[in-house]
């Protein structure tokens, strides 16, 4: 009977990492761009989203949906990473429908992959701004499923995928090494028993995983006086954060951390956001720790949709599905798609390899 229920709580926080990250895209995009958010409007906003006789029109998925949602199938049908699929999936998703909010670096990225047939899927991300790449949270965005898909395996391999599905658009350390960041929060989180969560030492966790992958390699390119382990000192400053309880603003956390869409100055936000909502916080009407995280990270603005939909993977793997409110799932664009990914996922876990 343990054993059917263990199994039956995991499932559920694939769930809820796939249906987190699915509502955090499609409820923050709204706010998207706002220096920052009234959290009185956001009491009103999700208050009305939860009203069980409203009926309006899905709430739209952005770019950060359709990318993730690319991976997932990726990983899924070749039940490996293969890059030139993944490439293919996501060249073939923007042509089919190209204004879901794509940045134009993105853009170029699968203009050149198309127009070179895949030859080299990291070459065109790769020569981006004069051979320094991307450092935008792109990649980050879209790994939350390699994270579901490694649940089982090294966390070698997860750290391995996440950096390479997202060499294939960012080829700058800052923002693969963000990939890797999220990538570990999310299995961080589905791999902390529930009611369990030491918020520190999950940081502390992380800050020791980061700090062996942003030691520099041979090949990586780190500039003159750049700092190599910005990730470690972003976790850290998580830390001095929370030792300031609800008292810290939303200013202090842009200030800080970000709101911003560079995966150095969102993915850590994500982080935050996740773990400042384990608590109450003033002003945020709900008991609702899921939906907590979500107002919270809406509430700092900036890049509202891709910070929530982070900020969701990570509390809906630790929550699960059963504490994720029915009635603000169901305003979202394509919530079966995201279920049936993750049991997809689910029923992978124990059979993953890389190629």
């Amino acid at each position: 009977m343990a054993m059917v229920e263990a199994f039956e709580v995991m499932a559920g926080r694939f769930r809820g990492c796939m249906v987190g990250a699915l509502m955090g895209d499609c409820l923050g995009a709204p706010f998207e761009g706002e220096p920052r958010n009234s959290r009185s409007v956001l009491n009103s906003y999700f208050k009305r989203l939860c009203d069980p006789d409203l009926k309006v029109p899905y709430k739209q998925y952005t770019d950060d949906t359709a990318m993730t949602r690319c991976v997932a199938q990726s990983l899924i049908s070749q039940k490996s990473y293969n890059a030139t699929d993944m490439a293919k999936r996501f060249v073939k998703e923007y042509y089919a429908e190209p204004k879901r909010g794509y940045g134009a670096n993105v853009t170029d990225v699968f203009a050149a992959l198309r127009a070179s047939k895949f030859k080299d899927v990291y070459g065109p991300a790769a020569i981006q701004f004069n051979g320094r790449g991307s450092y935008g949270n792109g990649g980050a965005m879209r790994v939350a499923p390699v994270a579901l898909f490694c649940c089982a395996t090294r966390r070698q391999e997860l750290i391995d995928i996440a950096r390479d599905m997202a060499l294939i658009t960012h080829g700058n350390r800052l923002g693969y090494n963000g990939a890797v960041l999220q990538c570990l929060a999310v299995y961080e989180a589905l791999q902390t028993p529930i009611n369990t969560l030491d918020t520190v030492k999950f940081v502390e966790n992380l800050i020791t995983k980061m700090r062996e992958v942003e030691t520099p390699q041979e090949d990586d390119i780190v500039d003159e006086g750049e700092e190599p382990y910005v990730y470690v000192m972003r976790l850290e400053k998580i830390l001095e954060l929370m030792e300031h309880g609800d008292s810290v603003s939303c200013e202090r956390v842009e200030e800080e951390l970000g709101v911003y869409i560079s995966a150095h100055m969102s993915v850590p936000t994500a982080i935050y956001s996740f773990i400042r909502a384990t608590n109450p916080i003033a002003d945020i009407e709900t008991e609702n720790e899921f939906q907590r995280t979500l107002q919270f990270a809406v509430s700092l603005g900036g890049d509202t949709d891709t910070i929530a939909s982070m900020a969701g993977s990570i509390a809906g793997a630790y929550y699960g599905i059963a504490k994720i409110p029915e009635n603000l799932q169901r305003h979202c664009e394509a919530l079966s798609d995201a279920v049936q990914q993750a049991d997809d996922l689910f029923s992978l876990r124990d059979t993953n390899t890389s190629t």
